[in-house]
């Protein structure tokens, strides 16, 4: 199976392309940034295209990933990846940025609980917990820092996405240290092309999965206006 896989949701815009049969990366490439992901993204995936020789006809399958993350970052991704995949007639399915980002570290099936976590400001993050092998210990979710350091009760954990630190510098005390904290900026792209080839597309739509609001607020002033009409 032939994968495009795409991430925008974070601090990177990356694209790679998995060929499972032969379980090789036929090509990737991934750029840090914080915004500019609409220009740079389908640069981007022609470059990738080219160097993995093939058509847009060839591939089985597009992945993408659905958040948590920037809104406008996934909105950029998800748009790309739908057009894409019409105009090729190709399924396209959905991978959360959380299971990519602990899916290295479930792969190892080591002891450890794994919490993958992302910021999401105001003293928040998302979060998700998950055994060693991949078993749901808690399911995703944005809340308090506070919150997210009950998930202690678990044992020493992994953790791993960009809030990493942030929830290692304040774990409480009295509990069992990380085992590791790996502060990644975004997921690997490879992770997600593989979770993408795993996929059961009824069940991983192409759709944003945001576990919360975006942050902007209509301005008092605008939300009592009167309405005009065509008339008016």
């Amino acid at each position: 199976m032939l994968i495009l896989a795409i991430d925008t949701a974070l601090d990177h815009c990356a694209a790679a392309v998995l060929d499972t049969d032969a379980a090789v990366m036929r090509a990737q490439e991934s750029l840090p940034m914080k915004r500019g992901h609409a220009e740079a993204l389908m640069p981007l995936i022609a470059r990738v295209m080219r160097a993995a020789d093939l058509p847009f006809t060839a591939l089985d399958r597009i992945a993408v990933t659905t958040g948590p993350g920037s809104f406008t970052g996934l909105r950029v991704g998800l748009s790309a990846a739908r057009g894409l995949a019409l105009a090729a007639n190709k399924p396209v399915v959905g991978v959360t940025t959380l299971s990519a980002y602990a899916a290295p570290v479930v792969s190892e099936d080591g002891p450890n609980p794994v919490i993958s976590a992302i910021d999401a400001r105001h003293d928040h993050v998302y979060f998700q917990v998950v055994g060693g092998a991949g078993d749901e210990l808690a399911a995703p979710q944005v809340a308090p820092i506070a919150t997210a350091l009950e998930a202690a009760r678990f044992g020493a954990p992994y953790l791993v996405g960009n809030a990493a630190t942030l929830l290692a510098t304040r774990w409480p005390d009295d509990a069992a240290p990380p085992v590791a904290v790996d502060p990644q900026a975004a997921p690997d792209i490879a992770w997600i092309a593989w979770l993408g080839a795993a996929a059961d597309p009824e069940h991983s739509p192409a759709r944003p999965f945001y576990l919360k609001a975006p942050d902007v607020k209509v301005p008092a002033n605008m939300a009592q206006a009167p309405r005009q009409t065509a008339a008016s």
